[in-house]
């Protein structure tokens, strides 16, 4: 729909027939994975238009790896923006430094 290829047929140096394979542009309302993917990471940011989240929309209806993508990129930005998470204090940071150092010198 969005993504088409289409076969072109072209004589290389040796004068043997080679088949190519070219990517046609997308349409204004279907968009490709690789736009879709894009719009989705600015979508994680609120940077998109309205049109950008139509034609998002549009295509996780029937884009099984771009839904795939859109729902692993929804679930990192929960992670990372959730309260909840705690980080090492410096001293565990220090003492497990000290630990791994040691171990590297025993091997």
């Amino acid at each position: 729909m969005g993504l088409k290829h289409v076969y072109y047929e072209k004589i290389n140096k040796s004068n043997t027939l080679v088949g190519m394979n070219m990517k046609a542009k997308s349409t204004k309302l279907f968009i490709d994975c690789e736009e879709a993917k894009h719009i989705c990471d600015k979508a994680q940011y609120n940077e998109t238009t309205w049109w950008e989240l139509f034609r998002l929309n549009i295509r996780l209806l029937y884009c099984n790896i771009t839904r795939a993508y859109s729902k692993k990129n929804q679930k990192l930005s929960e992670l990372v923006t959730d309260k909840e998470v705690t980080c090492m204090d410096n001293k565990s940071k220090a003492d497990l430094k000290v630990k791994f150092e040691q171990q590297l010198q025993n091997q």
